[in-house]
């Protein structure tokens, strides 16, 4: 009880990380941290774009009770004033404080980031984040472009410095203020990368050989994929290096070689972030604050890789919706070490390639929207009841459930709730769930197919993956009501996991399967 909390949270990762199993990728530092805590490797966010899937695990609920499902509403005005999960620590007499990008900025958290409600102080901005998709990648012919794939000397950026470094040095300095204040401290740190453009120091592009770097397992667009299911992966296109190809729409392909290039980038970019995540747990250790502090490691959605011949986030496959999700919980996930132990030394990526186990993995399915009850109930503070099942005026409650009953359950064993189940809150001996959905514009690829506004949505695909399928219905949305009609199905996708783990043959129209 009454332990400090470390949220970080990085922008569109997927789980291509060492305590994942990648053998490619370096992640000493994430793989270290994956060794002290519990890990779940079947994490799904509610929506696999930034800003509905941080307003969703910010605040407990999913993005039909948020009504976001773009950039452009703010829930408190245009939902129901709903309590997050920063609030409800501030409540509870922490200092919460925001580095980086935690929610969305812009309208959907009040151009704010929901500051005074979520945060005890504004919430920090890396000045060189204005940058981002300015020209600053040196091209072949030395002039500057916007590219997608995006090395750089760190010397000749503006600043001569990147976002993520300066969120590092902010959240540092922020950790050892509340060491110097004796405050307990809730703090939010996210990290940009491998977000697009991927730009990262060029010295790690060392770490990954253009010779090592395979395509994706099924680079090609899946025969029975439905068309309205599939993402056109707009943004990349939008970068000069990606223009350039001259690409055609919406299914591509892009060259093989340039598919490694990208690939690689991301791997690049991964590294990159694994050094800030390593900087950052080692300036926990050096505040001597390892003990007492709860680490919560995530991201919002992942990212395609050319899979199924997609790029980006954007659908509802595993590649887009599945991310790492791990919890450091001292003397519970790890035991305490004594004091002036290291529990998080720095490792360099250049010359640790750590074999380290992930400490307690678990395979049950979780979801985001599971965060908040999650940290309440970790930190001893009452866990927020369930949402009934319209909530639009409930300011606190969660649609998520708490999965420390998880945390150190044998695979096997089903976790008895005390005295049965009440209907209001999730049974742990019923099969978990993962819900995601995705909207779309229409039943084909269009330019505005990844990134629909509200009111140009007619379409709504509702997920579901649990441990042994991935089943998806697209149904007619109705956005001035927000209102799906399930009755008017366009296309349904139907996958299991154990024949067909990457998701390419769609058995939806097997009467098999009826």
């Amino acid at each position: 009880d009454g332990m400090n909390v470390l949220f970080i949270v990085v922008d569109d990762l997927r789980p291509v990380l060492g305590c994942y199993g990648d053998k490619l990728v370096k992640s000493p530092n994430i793989d270290q941290l994956a060794s002290r805590s519990v890990v779940f490797g079947n994490a799904y966010a509610q929506q696999a774009v930034c800003a509905p899937s941080r307003v969703s695990f910010l605040t407990g609920r999913r993005p039909d009770t948020t009504r976001l499902y773009d950039f452009y509403s703010y829930w408190r005005v245009h939902a129901g004033n709903y309590s997050t999960m920063p609030q409800y620590f501030k409540e509870n007499g922490y200092v919460t404080l925001s580095v980086g990008k935690v929610f969305h900025p812009g309208v959907s958290s009040n151009y704010s980031d929901d500051y005074p409600y979520s945060w005890s102080v504004p919430p920090f901005h890396p000045s060189t984040e204005k940058y981002e998709n300015a020209k600053t990648c040196r091209g072949k012919d030395g002039k500057l472009y916007a590219n997608l794939v995006c090395p750089v000397d760190v010397m000749e950026m503006p600043g001569g410095t990147l976002p993520d470094i300066q969120s590092t040095e902010e959240a540092v300095r922020l950790l050892n203020v509340m060491k110097t204040n004796k405050e307990k401290f809730f703090l939010a740190v996210g990290y940009h990368k491998p977000h697009i453009p991927l730009r990262y120091p060029q010295e790690f592009l060392k770490l990954y050989p253009l010779e090592n770097i395979t395509l994706a397992p099924d680079p090609w667009v899946p025969e029975k994929l439905p068309s309205v299911a599939y993402n056109p992966w707009t943004d990349i296109r939008q970068r000069d290096d990606v223009k350039a190809l001259n690409v055609s729409f919406p299914y591509g392909p892009l060259p093989d070689d340039f598919q490694r290039q990208v690939r690689q980038s991301y791997y690049a970019a991964v590294s990159y972030l694994d050094t800030q995540v390593g900087l950052l747990l080692n300036a926990l250790d050096d505040a001597g604050l390892s003990n007492s502090t709860i680490v919560v490691f995530t991201a919002d959605h992942g990212w395609s890789l050319g899979e199924h011949g997609e790029w980006a986030k954007y659908s509802n496959f595993d590649v887009a919706t599945r991310v790492p999700l791990m919890f450091y919980v001292p003397g519970m996930t790890a035991s305490s070490v004594s004091q002036g132990e290291r529990v998080f030394p720095y490792l360099d990526p250049f010359s640790h390639s750590l074999g380290l186990v992930p400490q307690g993995q678990s395979k049950k399915v979780v979801e985001l929207v599971s965060l908040f009850p999650t940290l309440a109930e970790l930190a001893g503070l009452h866990v927020p009841p369930a949402c009934p099942e319209t909530s639009f005026h409930v300011a606190l409650c969660t649609e998520g459930a708490s999965i420390v009953p998880y945390f150190n359950a044998s695979e096997e064993k089903v976790v008895e709730e005390k005295g049965g189940c009440d209907d209001t809150c999730r049974c742990f001996d019923e099969e978990p769930v993962a819900f995601s959905q995705y909207p779309r514009p229409a039943d084909t690829p269009q330019w505005n197919s990844d990134k629909p506004k509200l009111k140009d949505i007619r379409i709504m695909g509702y997920s579901m993956r649990t441990v042994d399928y991935r089943y998806t219905v697209w149904v007619r949305f109705y956005p001035n009501n927000f209102s799906a009609n399930f009755e008017d199905v366009h296309a349904g996708e139907l996958y299991m996991v154990e024949t067909d783990p990457n998701q390419d043959y769609n058995i939806y129209n097997n009467s098999l399967h009826g």
